[in-house]
């Protein structure tokens, strides 16, 4: 009977003794990190903006396309929408669509996740402008997708459904179905 006391009484040194808190952890002598040197601070200056419009204009860069470069853009407002246009929301938008431009089949994904003033948006396989897709945005029954700096490169209209017609940015017939 008492052999059964000392089993137990060892058994529960050894079950508190593998409970105790050690020191000997590899990271305990390691020093700690150099401080930091202080470094000088330089004099701040004062003076006075010129005024408005009194600038120099050379030292402003020149503007985008300034040497000539040709860029393909749509008609200003876009052309008006197809009198067969069906009206269009956002939320029937959203999802996977296949995309049909210019012969070639791409993936184009929607959401509703604000990027701008539209809604992010992507293409997978894509070529050409698509390529660039950032974004997408409903104004009226024109949906317009957006490159990442903002500028339209290319617009559909519902023509049914599951399907949206339209144009790239460089003319390229443009559809998406479902």
């Amino acid at each position: 009977m008492q052999f059964r006391y000392l089993v137990t009484g060892v058994m529960i040194t050894m079950a508190l003794t593998g409970c105790q808190r050690t020191s000997s952890s590899p990271y305990s002598n390691l020093p700690g990190p150099a401080p930091l040197q202080a470094q000088p601070v330089p004099s701040v200056q004062s003076n006075q903006l010129p005024a408005p419009g009194a600038a120099d204009a050379s030292q402003f860069p020149a503007a985008p396309n300034a040497g000539g470069t040709q860029m393909a853009s749509l008609p200003p407002g876009g052309g008006a929408e197809p009198a067969t246009a069906m009206d269009v929301s956002k939320e029937s938008l959203v999802g996977n669509w296949r995309v049909n431009a210019a012969g070639a089949s791409c993936d184009m994904f929607l959401t509703l996740t604000n990027l701008g003033s539209g809604a992010r948006g992507g293409t997978r396989g894509c070529v050409g402008e698509l390529t660039t897709m950032g974004s997408w945005e409903v104004s009226g029954k024109t949906v317009l997708f957006k490159n990442r700096n903002g500028d339209v490169i290319g617009r559909v209209y519902k023509s049914a459904d599951t399907r949206y017609d339209g144009t790239t940015a460089s003319g390229q017939q443009l559809s998406l179905s479902r």
